[in-house]
């Protein structure tokens, strides 16, 4: 098999075309982002990216997701076309028990190819020098396992399950829990960000939001969420007010959160 007719095959069984929505200013990160988005289908990861990726005159950012236990990436469509619309290249794992990140690894390997393939609409418009990993409960304890990946350059564990070791990473972590998450209680989640003593760290609770309020509808997930990963790996200063000095905007704001915790790291 070809090196172009093997990678179609990791990455491209469909790609559907996802009509776009009314988008947010380029600085803003609470609607969806200025990006038509398209969606490619494959083996062992679906890809959501910038519709007009080929003709960008740009690279664009990595995010890695893994998905809950049980789930597959249709399941957080929404949020990860919202990710997409802000100019990101979203890798989703398809497995529903991503726990060992093994996909989502291999999503970085895949765009790393598809970024050198001249017949690829991804030829050069892959930024591999900025890659979160992110994901929902066993797959948010997977963003945690990816994280210790050199590649990774932020983490974005969503109501994260228990099977990881974040004392192996070394990058920032924005670690979320549903107010009233009855599977993976808010303290199990404050573990995580008690032991993450040695990276900068953010621990986020959002008020009223269940174990399943990410999916479908992500609700009040989309903006806190992108407002990360454009600060961590775009650059956006002021995404990167949310989180940071005295006033940062998740901190004040007490109706989207009902606990923040930033350690001393934390910039």
């Amino acid at each position: 098999m070809s090196h172009r007719y093997g990678l179609a095959a990791l990455l491209c069984v469909a790609a559907l075309l996802v009509p776009a929505r009314p988008a947010a200013a380029a600085d803003a990160w609470d609607a969806p982002g200025p990006y038509a988005t398209a969606v490619q289908v494959g083996v062992v990861n679906t890809l959501y990216y910038p519709r007009d990726i080929a003709t960008s005159p740009r690279r664009h950012p990595v995010i890695v997701w893994g998905n809950g236990t049980g789930g597959v990436p249709l399941v957080y469509r929404d949020l990860l076309l919202y990710w997409a619309s802000h100019g990101f290249i979203v890798s989703a794992a398809n497995t529903p028990t991503s726990n060992l990140g093994v996909s989502m690894r291999l999503g970085i390997d895949a765009l790393a190819q598809a970024d050198a393939d001249p017949g690829s609409v991804f030829h050069h418009h892959v930024d591999l020098a900025h890659i979160g990993a992110s994901g929902h409960s066993q797959g948010g304890a997977a963003a945690i396992v990816v994280g210790a990946d050199p590649r990774i350059d932020a983490i974005l564990p969503i109501q994260p399950g228990p099977l990881a070791d974040i004392d192996a990473v070394h990058v920032p972590a924005l670690l979320l829990a549903g107010q009233y998450d009855s599977i993976v209680f808010p303290a199990l989640v404050k573990a995580f960000y008690n032991d993450a003593d040695h990276i900068p760290a953010i621990y986020a609770e959002l008020r009223g939001a269940d174990h399943f309020t990410v999916v479908g509808d992500p609700g009040p997930f989309a903006a806190p969420t992108t407002a990360w990963f454009r600060f961590q790996l775009m650059g956006d200063t002021a995404a990167g007010a949310e989180f940071t000095g005295p006033r940062c905007g998740i901190c004040t704001d007490t109706r989207t959160f009902s606990d923040v915790r930033r350690n001393a790291l934390a910039p």
